[in-house]
C-alpha cells in the first residue's frame, strides 16, 4: 500500500484549537496572540509567569554526520515528542522555522515527515507569522543605514574595504552572492562591492535565537559590528543609530510560535539560524517557556553532534542557563553505509542500488562515525541514546549491527518507526530516553570562555573533530588578533565547516584521522555573541539545483497548494 504524501497526511490531521493546546501546557489565553485557529505567538511574559512550575527533563536531538539527503532529525524530534504521550508523559517540542530558500530548492520543508509532523504544514513551511520577513527587513534596514552613512560623509570613518555587514534574502539565489552597489550618479550612493546571504545566515537571525528578552534583543542588536575603521576599530549598529529601528521591526518576531503535531503534541517553531555558520538551534525563549510546560522538552540541533549539538552545549546552554538531561543521536542504515566509503549519495538523485542491499558489515565500518558522535556527546557529560530511524529498505541484521555497536560503547539504541507509525512507532525510543534522562546529570562545557580564541578553536578541532591540529591562514591570524584587540576574545566559538564530514573536507567520511583543520577566515558575530571560524568553502547564499522544488509547487483548481514537501 502506498503511503500518503506528507501534505496529504498533514491535511488529514484533526487539529485542536491552539488555545486548547496552550491550556494543556498551562499557558493561559491571556498569554496568546492568535494567528488564525491553529497558530499563536506566546508573549514573553510567559517566561516569568511559568517559572515557578516544575522543570521538565531537557532532551536535545542530534545526529551522526548526515548524507546530503538528511537523516530525519526533525521527524525523529517530532516522533519522540509524540511518543511520550503513548508512555504516559507530557512533552513539548521545540524546532526551528524552515527557510523558504531550501523549501523551494532541493531540501524541501522542515516540518517533519510522514506521521511525525508539525502542522499546519503549509503555514509552517512558508510565511508562518512573518518572523523570517521581519529578520530580513531589520537586517536590510541596517544595510541601508550603513550605505547612507557612507553617502552622507562617513563620519565614523568606516573602511570601505572592511565593511562586513551584507544584505539578506530568504530565497536561494547564487547570482546575488557578490554584487556591486552604488552604480549610476553620485546621488545613487557610494560604489562598492558587497553581496547577499540567505536570511537564515543573518546575524540578526542568530541573535534572535539567542536573545532572552526584548531588552536583551535590543542590546544584542546594538553590539552588531558592521565593519572596521582603517585603524582596526569596530563600528557598531549602536553607533550608526540603527539598533532601535531594528528592534521595532523584530519586536513581534521574538515571541515564539506555538503549533501542534498531527497527534496534538505542542510544538514551538521559532527562529531558523543556519547550522554551519551559526548555532543551528531553535530559540532560547521558546525553551525558557517550554521547560515549564510538561515532563519533557525535546529540542533539535542542526546537522551532526560535531556541529549543532556542540553549539547547543557550548553556546545556547551558556545563554539560556538550561542544561540537558539526555541527547538523542539519530542514525540511519543508509548514512552508516555511506560512511563506509563504498557509496556516493547525491541530493535529488536516487540512492545507489548497492546501498539498499543487505550488508551489516558495511554498517559496522561506517559505525566509526556513530562512535565518534557518541564520544562527542559523552565528553560534554550528557547521556546519549541512539535512535535508529528506520526505513523500509533497511534489514533487521543492519539494525542489529547498530545496536551491537551502541552496546559496545555502553549506549542504548532503539529502532524507531515514527515516520510510518507516528508516536506509537517511537515508544521504544521514548522509554530509552526516559531512562537516560533519569540518570544524574554531569553536564560540562568544552572550554572556558576566558581561554584565548585560538585555544578554543584548537579544542573543538582536536577533541570534537579528531584533527591533529589547526593551521591558520594569514588573514585568519590577523582577524583573530583584531578581534582580541577589540575585546571579543571572551566569546564562544562557532566553527563553520562542511556538515558532511567530521573534518573540513566533505570527502573524508567515517571518523577520519591524520588531518589538520585549515582555518581560512574568521568573522565576529558580536551581537549574537560568538566568533565563527570558517574552515573550507562555506556558502552563505545557496543556489537552486537543476530541478528545484519550486518547479513542482503550485495551486490546484480549488486554490489548494500542491507539490509542497
Amino acid at each position: 500500500m502506498t503511503m500518503p504524501s506528507d501534505l496529504e497526511i498533514a491535511r488529514s490531521a484533526s487539529l485542536r484549537p491552539i488555545s486548547e493546546i496552550a491550556s494543556a501546557m498551562g499557558i493561559p489565553e491571556s498569554l496568546l496572540e492568535h494567528y488564525g485557529a491553529s497558530v499563536a505567538k506566546v508573549k514573553l511574559d510567559a517566561i516569568a509567569e511559568l517559572s515557578d512550575r516544575p522543570r521538565a527533563k531537557y532532551v536535545v536531538v542530534t545526529a551522526i554526520t548526515p548524507t546530503p539527503l538528511g537523516e530525519g532529525k526533525t521527524t525523529t524530534t517530532v516522533g519522540l515528542g509524540q511518543a511520550m504521550a503513548h508512555v504516559g508523559k507530557r512533552a513539548t517540542i521545540s524546532i526551528r522555522q524552515p527557510s523558504m530558500g531550501p523549501t523551494f530548492g532541493i531540501k524541501g520543508g522542515a516540518a517533519g515527515g510522514g506521521y511525525s509532523q508539525a502542522v499546519p504544514m503549509e503555514a509552517l513551511n512558508l510565511h508562518l507569522t512573518g518572523d523570517m520577513h521581519a529578520v530580513t527587513s531589520a537586517h536590510n534596514m541596517l544595510s541601508a543605514m550603513v550605505d547612507n552613512h557612507l553617502h552622507q560623509g562617513n563620519a565614523l570613518g568606516l573602511d570601505l574595504n572592511n565593511i562586513t555587514w551584507r544584505r539578506v534574502l530568504d530565497i536561494n539565489e547564487r547570482a546575488l552572492r557578490n554584487i556591486v552597489i552604488g552604480l549610476g550618479s553620485k546621488d545613487d550612493g557610494v560604489t562598492r562591492q558587497t553581496g547577499f546571504d540567505i536570511t537564515a545566515a543573518s546575524e540578526a537571525m542568530a541573535l534572535l535565537g539567542l536573545s532572552t528578552s526584548l531588552q536583551d534583543l535590543r542590546a544584542r542588536l546594538g553590539r552588531i559590528v558592521v565593519g572596521y575603521t582603517k585603524d582596526g576599530m569596530a563600528v557598531t549598529a549602536e553607533e550608526l543609530k540603527g539598533a532601535g529601528a531594528m528592534t521595532v521591526i523584530m519586536r513581534d518576531a521574538i515571541k515564539p510560535n506555538l503549533l501542534q503535531t498531527i497527534e496534538n503534541t505542542p510544538v514551538f517553531v521559532h527562529t531558523g539560524p543556519f547550522g554551519n555558520i551559526a548555532t543551528g538551534n531553535s530559540s532560547v525563549v521558546a525553551d525558557l517557556i517550554g521547560i515549564h510546560t510538561g515532563d519533557f522538552l525535546v529540542t533539535e540541533a542542526g546537522f551532526g553532534a560535531d556541529m549543532g549539538a556542540e553549539r547547543f552545549f557550548n553556546i545556547k546552554c551558556r545563554t539560556s542557563g538550561l542544561t540537558p538531561d539526555a541527547a538523542v543521536i539519530v542514525a540511519t542504515v543508509r548514512a552508516l553505509k555511506a560512511h563506509s566509503g563504498n557509496h556516493r549519495v547525491v541530493a535529488g538523485r536516487a540512492l545507489p542500488p548497492a546501498l539498499l542491499e543487505e550488508n551489516p558489515d558495511e554498517v559496522r565500518v561506517g559505525g566509526a562515525n556513530l562512535a565518534k558522535h557518541i564520544e562527542n556527546v559523552k565528553m560534554q557529560g550528557v547521556t546519549p541514546v541512539v535512535a535508529i530511524n528506520a526505513f523500509p529498505t533497511d534489514h533487521a541484521s543492519e539494525h542489529a549491527a547498530i545496536k551491537e555497536l551502541a552496546a559496545e560503547l555502553g549506549v542504548r539504541a532503539a529502532v524507531s518507526n515514527h515516520f510510518t507509525e507516528g508516536g506509537k512507532g517511537a515508544t521504544e525510543l521514548a522509554e530509552a530516553v526516559i531512562d537516560a534522562a533519569s540518570r544524574p546529570s554531569e553536564f560540562r562545557f568544552l572550554y572556558p570562555l576566558e581561554a584565548p580564541l585560538r585555544e578554543k578553536i584548537e579544542t573543538i578541532a582536536t577533541r570534537v573533530y579528531g584533527a591533529d591540529g589547526v593551521d591558520y591562514s594569514a588573514p585568519a591570524n590577523s582577524q583573530l588578533n583584531l578581534f582580541e584587540q577589540n575585546g571579543f576574545g571572551n566569546l564562544p566559538l562557532c566553527m563553520a565547516k562542511t556538515q558532511y564530514s567530521l573534518s573540513s573536507d566533505a570527502k573524508l567520511l567515517g571518523a577520519p584521522r591524520g588531518w589538520r583543520l585549515a582555518v581560512r577566515e574568521v568573522r565576529a558575530s558580536v551581537g549574537a555573541g560568538f566568533i565563527y571560524a570558517i574552515c573550507g568553502d562555506i556558502r552563505t547564499m545557496p543556489g537552486l539545483g537543476s530541478s528545484p522544488a519550486a518547479e513542482r509547487i503550485d495551486i490546484d483548481e480549488n486554490g489548494e497548494i500542491v507539490g509542497l514537501s
